[in-house]
């Protein structure tokens, strides 16, 4: 899942788009087409030899779905990726990429569609890339994203699959319309001004009017924002030519509060006829509460520069999860699907089976949301990042919601643990919520010599997670994995992993 102390790293890749901690994609950003060989499966010479060609056609058979979202088959022993393709489907494929030990592939025909098969529900679903699986009825996304955490535990661990307990996918009741923000690029074409994501597997800006998996209120908010620097004629940022001045509009809203925050990304400070924007802004948005401008003029592919300022309103937006209350300015991370946060923190509450006595870490802490969440059944609870703002965020977070025995602390968990170990705290539980490089190899360690009692490990990478529970596996037993679908039509998996000391 996305994560706190990444809060500065919205990248967008200048080929594509990530697969980022938001669950929107980004090319660059695959992950290793290497973790799909099977444990165990070697390649001879004969395979070796049996290369496909390049825009070479054949059939092929769709066995699975990839970590990324794309079908899996096997033509002559060797793995083809084609994206858009479903289990269960007869394929006529052709070679786009040969690789020494996989290939990627483009449906040319398909001979047998899968039951599952639907149209996406978003008209530009085949040129943005953001979402990977619209193509695919939700209730199957459920059950192959399960599946896509099963071949994780397979590939990278010993452990016998058929004994643990990988439940069933949480997923939306309405699983449209969740993201609570926005960052859409600005450019022009033929002097129209456009706003939207990079183009699948390219760098051409899809103009996106509409888009399924936002919410109303940030797709409206963009609309208008384009809308008025159209008519005042403002100039918009050129990449390749690093030339212009606006290059990227954020809307978020407060989904449980209403309030709505619009930030313009400029190069530069000054931003021409700025009262007419803000009053335009205003007048067609009523219910905006904090307009902001953001200043990068890097040229860069990071979204947010370091210079923020407030143009009208509040530096933020509130935003509630639960009983807890958050204050949101520009840069400041905030989970994208409220909604399925509440099922995910539930679950790693649950997964820590907390009586109120138990010394709790919150490892990875962010702005301290998942350690105030167990607070209130917990005797004590420390956090700990390496990032200055979001523990000083967390602190007043613990502050505003009167919860004392939460404290935050700056600095690495390999070696606050061991300095809390010498001064005889020795923690209970611990609770991490890793970035998809899942946790520092120096920190598993340190678990291992402290052996907590509970490891609750949030997820938002199978491949990752599999690899740290084998770390792991010595001295910890896995007891259960939920998986949690935080961004519904994507190829992204949360899951909450129960760990306990053998």
């Amino acid at each position: 899942m996305p994560k706190e102390h990444q809060q500065q790293k919205h990248q967008q890749s200048k080929k594509g788009k990530q697969i980022s901690k938001d669950g929107h994609k980004t090319k660059g950003q695959h992950l290793n087409k290497g973790d799909y060989k099977k444990k165990g499966q070697q390649v001879n010479k004969d395979q070796q030899t049996a290369k496909l060609e390049l825009k070479q056609t054949f059939p092929l058979t769709i066995k699975r779905l990839g970590i990324n979202g794309e079908g899996v088959g096997y033509f002559k022993r060797q793995v083809v990726f084609v994206p858009g393709a479903l289990p269960g489907e007869e394929i006529v494929a052709e070679a786009t990429k040969v690789h020494p030990k996989f290939a990627e592939a483009k449906i040319k025909k398909i001979r047998k569609r899968s039951e599952h098969r639907i149209k996406p529900l978003c008209p530009v679903y085949d040129h943005c890339g953001g979402c990977q699986l619209q193509h695919l009825g939700y209730d199957q996304q459920l059950n192959e994203k399960r599946d896509i955490v099963i071949q994780a535990l397979e590939r990278h661990t010993k452990l016998k699959i058929d004994e643990l307990d990988i439940r069933p996918t949480i997923g939306m009741e309405n699983p449209w319309g969740y993201r609570n923000k926005s960052q859409f690029q600005v450019g022009e074409k033929d002097g129209k001004v456009l706003a939207g994501l990079y183009g699948l597997n390219s760098h051409n800006l899809i103009n996106i009017e509409q888009c399924a998996v936002q919410h109303p209120a940030t797709t409206k908010a963009t609309e208008v924002v384009k809308g008025i620097l159209q008519e005042l004629k403002i100039p918009i940022y050129n990449e390749k030519k690093h030339k212009g001045l606006v290059r990227t509009i954020v809307a978020r809203t407060g989904v449980q509060t209403g309030e709505l925050q619009i930030v313009l990304i400029t190069t530069k400070k000054e931003l021409p006829k700025k009262d007419i924007i803000i009053q335009e802004i205003k007048k067609r948005l009523p219910e905006v509460n904090s307009i902001v401008q953001n200043i990068n003029g890097e040229k860069t592919s990071v979204i947010f520069g370091s210079e923020t300022a407030t143009l009208e309103g509040s530096d933020f937006i509130q935003e509630t999860l639960g009983d807890l209350q958050f204050e949101l300015s520009a840069r400041t991370f905030f989970q994208l699907n409220p909604e399925q946060t509440v099922k995910l923190y539930n679950e790693a509450k649950a997964a820590a089976m907390l009586t109120g006595k138990e010394k709790l870490v919150d490892a990875y802490c962010g702005v301290g949301t998942i350690g105030l969440w167990m607070a209130g059944e917990a005797g004590e609870v420390r956090g700990m990042d390496v990032i200055p703002e979001s523990i000083e965020d967390a602190k007043k977070n613990a502050y505003k919601h009167g919860v004392n025995h939460a404290k935050f602390y700056l600095g690495k968990a390999e070696e606050l643990l061991p300095k809390w170990l010498e001064e005889g705290w020795r923690p209970d539980v611990i609770v991490v919520d890793p970035p998809r490089t899942g946790c520092d190899q120096e920190f598993l360690n340190t678990v291992l010599k402290i052996k907590p009692k509970t490891f609750v490990y949030v997820s938002c990478n199978p491949s990752t997670l599999a690899k740290d529970i084998q770390t792991l596996g010595g001295k910890y037993k896995v007891e259960y994995i939920q998986p949690v679908d935080m961004f519904p039509h994507t190829s992204q998996i949360e899951s909450v992993t129960m760990l306990v000391l053998k």
